[in-house]
């Protein structure tokens, strides 16, 4: 079965590549090949989720690569391959003939692959891989029109943003490989750092789990990824990136535990993101913009879930959202695609013009509106149940955020049924592979209502492993059911005008708490400020400095010349003169004749008697 899992993880990876490198030449082709790839995926997902095999390779000396299927993996994979089959089988319409279509597809398997190697990645190293390759695949994807100078941008300030954050991952592996005690960077043993190391890998997960996951203060990315394409949105909000941050931190949920405030800190985000985006996602008129802020509070529900322990009702939320959330995407796309529009009041009608999208939209608005039976309505109850177990102010705030998640869901149904001011011809009957995905992902929806029931929640937990975890009483799905059906029944009494808000604070919220901008004040402006100073430091100082000195050296070096060297050539010119005398000197009695050497000797022996008479 180890062979199984090695081909989950490398059959999207490898066609993904090899159709992006094609290119045009295999645009006709792609479509096909990419389904019946997701597929096949789908179909190993599904053998590897039942057998759980594990794999181990070499990769650097001391850390090798792992990969492993358990049950929080093992229902990953179905999921992120179900949706991503349906997704592609949407595209093969909404993506037309004179696109781009092997490069999108081949990005789009990319992108599946790897997250199918995050969710079964055991060591650090293969998630930092994965990680890394995921973040570069949604830039290309949002930027997919890149010719579009805004969605160059928007795909920029996602990656960038992302990219950032992503930094914490780096600085939790340096701790654990530091700390000695997680040579193998396995996953499973980040848990044995001890002291402040502990603390530094904890934070780094944290941080780089918050920016993939758009929790707050990262939220404002996921507002400019909307200028992608509608099958990179349904696949990037619902299975992929951006639910990548909250596995994590189910993933390594007892890390939270064992740090002794990483829980805190990560369950209060998650709840202040749920509350906090529902209210940015309640002031849109941008249908898209509206499903993009509710990504951002339904994961926070998931971040909450990590934080208090409750990984059963978050891992259910995981899934049912995936289903949601992929099938109102898809549907947002549709409309955008047949109608030209994806503003919440040119939009009034649409669900009475194409019946099938119309009635699939509802039951997944529903069901992020947790009106019963649907999925998310049991699911987020489940998780309520933890916070409630640990903090009562807490389960507080979660449910405001279940409550706000009702507004904006009964607000987009609201718009969609309402009857057209002006009747239209625009009613043409959807294509079959658009229609197909739409009714897939709505029964899924349906069928995931049976998490509600005990016995299948205990079955989940049991797949899961670990300790038992509080189950919701009755009272609180009834409270939480109530609500949500008082709330969307008001909603769809007095429509658009609920609860209207102050028009600054509806102008803020409607402009993403203008976290962007501040981001650019608190943070890109001061770096790039500071950057500008290192380069006019390095440009009058340092440049001056060095151009200061090495005018210093050539002038020395011209003074070395001028002066010292006509020294030195000085001295070389007296010896020489010297050795010169000396040897004409020492010429003077070789005259050649022999009397005269006769002499010389007779006056040195003389001389040399005088001295030794008068030594002695």
């Amino acid at each position: 079965m180890s062979a199984l899992l090695w081909a989950l993880v490398a059959l999207p990876l490898t066609v993904g590549t090899l159709l992006a490198v094609a290119g045009r030449p295999m645009d006709r082709y792609a479509p096909t090949v990419a389904v019946g790839t997701a597929v096949a995926a789908l179909g190993l997902a599904v053998a590897v989720a039942f057998e759980r095999p594990r794999v181990e390779a070499p990769l650097l000396e001391g850390l090798p690569a792992g990969l492993a299927v358990d049950g929080l993996s093992g229902l990953m994979v179905v999921t992120v391959t179900v949706v991503t089959a349906v997704v592609l089988l949407f595209s093969v319409a909404d993506i037309g003939q004179g696109e781009a279509r092997a490069r999108f597809f081949g990005l789009m398997l990319l992108f599946s692959g790897a997250m199918l190697t995050t969710v079964t990645a055991t060591t650090l190293p293969v998630l930092l891989m994965a990680w890394e390759v995921m973040g570069a695949t949604s830039w290309a994807l949002i930027g997919y029109w890149w010719r579009d100078p805004e969605r160059g941008d928007a795909a920029n300030t996602a990656f960038l943003t992302t990219r950032a954050a992503d930094l914490g991952l780096y600085l939790a592996a340096g701790a654990a490989l530091a700390n000695g005690q997680a040579g193998s960077l396995a996953l499973d043993e980040l848990t044995a750092t001890t002291g402040a190391w502990s603390d530094l890998v904890t934070a780094g997960v944290i941080a780089a789990a918050f920016g993939k996951s758009a929790q707050l203060p990262f939220s404002f990315w996921l507002s400019r990824a909307m200028q992608g394409p509608s099958p990179v949105s349904a696949l990037l909000h619902s299975a992929t990136m951006v639910v990548a941050g909250a596995y994590l931190l189910l993933r390594l949920e007892p890390l939270l535990a064992q740090s002794g405030w990483g829980g805190h800190v990560v369950a209060w985000t998650g709840a202040v993101t749920a509350v906090v985006l529902g209210l940015v996602a309640v002031a849109q008129t941008d249908l898209k913009q509206l499903l993009a802020a509710s990504t951002c509070a339904q994961i926070g529900f998931m971040v909450l879930a990590a934080g208090v322990g409750a990984v059963t009702g978050g891992t259910l939320q995981l899934i049912a959202h995936a289903a949601a959330k992929s099938l109102a995407f898809l549907v947002a796309g549709a409309w955008l695609t047949t109608l030209g529009a994806k503003a919440l009041p040119a939009l009034r009608g649409a669900a009475r013009r194409h019946r099938t999208a119309g009635i699939t939209f509802s039951v997944a608005a529903l069901a992020l509106a947790g009106v019963p039976p649907l999925a998310l309505w049991a699911a987020k109850d489940v998780l309520l149940a933890g916070a409630l177990e640990d903090n009562t102010a807490l389960y507080v705030v979660g449910l405001a955020g279940a409550v706000i998640s009702a507004v904006y869901s009964a607000k987009a149904l609201w718009f969609v049924w309402q009857p057209a001011p002006v009747p239209d011809d625009r009613g043409e009957r959807l294509p079959y592979t658009t229609r197909l995905p739409f009714v897939t992902l709505a029964v899924a929806c349906a069928a995931l209502t049976v998490t509600s029931f005990p016995p299948v929640r205990d079955a989940v937990e049991r797949v899961l492993g670990g300790e038992a975890q509080p189950g919701p009483h009755v009272w609180e799905f009834i409270l939480s059911g109530a609500l949500a059906i008082g709330v969307s029944a008001m909603v769809w009494s007095r429509g658009a005008e609920l609860l209207p808000l102050p028009g600054r604070i509806t102008a803020l919220a409607a402009e993403w708490l203008r976290l962007e901008t501040a981001a650019h004040t608190l943070l890109v402006r001061p770096l790039l400020r500071l950057a500008d100073a290192l380069a006019a430091f390095d440009d009058r100082v340092l440049d001056r400095a060095v151009e200061g000195t090495a005018r210093g050296s050539v002038r020395l070096a011209q003074w070395t010349n001028a002066q010292a060297e006509r020294l030195v050539d000085g001295a070389v010119e007296g010896v020489a003169g010297g050795a010169g005398a000396l040897g004409r000197l020492a010429r003077r009695p070789q005259t050649g004749q022999l009397h005269q050497y006769l002499a010389q000797a007779v006056a040195a022996f003389t001389v040399l008697a005088v001295v030794f008479v008068l030594v002695r």
